[in-house]
C-alpha cells in the first residue's frame, strides 16, 4: 500500500496517515486494557459499568461482602456483571461489621437522617478501604483504571463520596504502590436524573431491573426509604420510567 493511501483506501498525506495510525493504536490499546469496576449492585455502579463497557472490552467487576444488611446487593452485582460479559469477584470484608455500628451493616440499628448529622447508614472508612483493595486487584491484573460510582451532586451526606476524597485516595494509592492508577468517577458531577438519562443514551436502561437501591432490602423495593426516594426523584426529573418494581412510589 502506498504511503499516500490510508488503511481505508483514502488518499492522505504522510502526516495525516501517521495521525490515523497513532489514533488506531491508542484505540486498540484502550480496548485491550482491563478496567476494574467497583460494583455494589446499585443504580450508580450499574451506570458506571455501562460506561466502562462502552470504553473497554475487558472488564473485571469487584464486589464487596462487608456484612451489609442485604446480601441481595451481591446477587445484583453478579447479574450485572453477567449482562456486561465481565469477570466477577466478591471480596470478603465481613470483618468490617466489628468495626462499625452503621445501620447499613447492622439491621438492628434504625435508619436515620438528621439535619446536620451524618446518616446512620454511613460506614466510616468504607470507600477508602474499597478503593485500596480495588487498587491491589488492579495491580495484580495490570490494570491502570478503576471505575467507581461515587457522586457528590446527589450524595447522601457521605464525606467519602466527594471529589476531594477520591483525588486524595488516588494520590495515596499511587504513592504507596508505585503505580499510575486512575480512579474514574464519571458520575461525580451528575444528578440522579442526568445519570438516568446517560444510562438511557447508552441503551442499557434495562440493566436497572437487576439493581438494588432500597435500604429495606425488599423486592419489590419499598419506595419509601431515603434511598428509594432519591432514586425515584431522579427518574421523575428525567421523565423516564424506572424499570424496577416498587411496592409504592410515595
Amino acid at each position: 500500500m502506498s504511503l499516500n493511501k490510508s488503511i481505508i483506501g483514502i488518499n492522505v498525506k504522510p502526516r495525516q496517515k501517521l495521525l490515523i495510525v497513532s489514533s488506531l493504536l491508542v484505540y486498540y490499546t484502550l480496548m485491550e486494557s482491563r478496567a476494574i469496576v467497583l460494583l455494589s449492585g446499585g443504580q450508580d455502579s450499574a451506570t458506571c459499568l455501562a460506561i466502562a463497557a462502552n470504553e473497554y472490552t475487558n472488564i473485571h467487576c469487584v464486589c464487596f461482602d462487608y456484612g451489609q444488611r442485604h446480601q441481595i446487593e451481591i446477587e445484583s452485582s453478579k447479574q450485572l456483571a453477567k449482562l456486561a460479559g465481565a469477570t466477577f469477584q466478591c471480596v470478603d470484608l465481613r470483618f468490617m461489621s466489628g468495626l462499625s455500628n452503621s445501620a447499613l451493616i447492622h439491621a438492628d440499628q434504625p435508619i436515620v437522617e438528621a439535619p446536620g448529622e451524618l446518616p446512620s447508614t454511613f460506614v466510616p472508612g468504607r470507600n477508602a478501604l474499597f478503593l485500596t483493595v480495588a487498587a491491589m486487584i488492579a495491580y495484580q491484573k495490570q490494570s491502570d483504571v478503576i471505575y467507581t460510582g461515587v457522586c457528590q451532586t446527589d450524595f447522601s451526606g457521605y464525606p467519602d463520596c466527594r471529589e476531594a476524597f477520591v483525588s486524595s485516595q488516588q494520590a495515596t494509592i499511587n504513592l504507596a504502590m508505585e503505580t499510575d492508577i486512575q480512579i474514574k468517577t464519571p458520575l461525580m458531577h451528575l444528578t440522579k436524573a442526568q445519570t438516568v438519562i446517560k444510562m438511557n443514551e447508552l441503551g442499557r436502561l434495562d440493566w436497572y431491573k437487576e439493581t438494588h437501591t432500597c435500604y429495606e432490602g425488599t423486592r419489590p423495593a419499598c419506595g419509601k426509604c431515603p434511598a428509594c426516594h432519591l432514586r425515584l426523584k431522579g427518574f421523575r426529573d428525567a421523565n423516564i420510567a424506572d424499570p424496577l418494581a416498587y411496592q409504592s412510589e410515595t
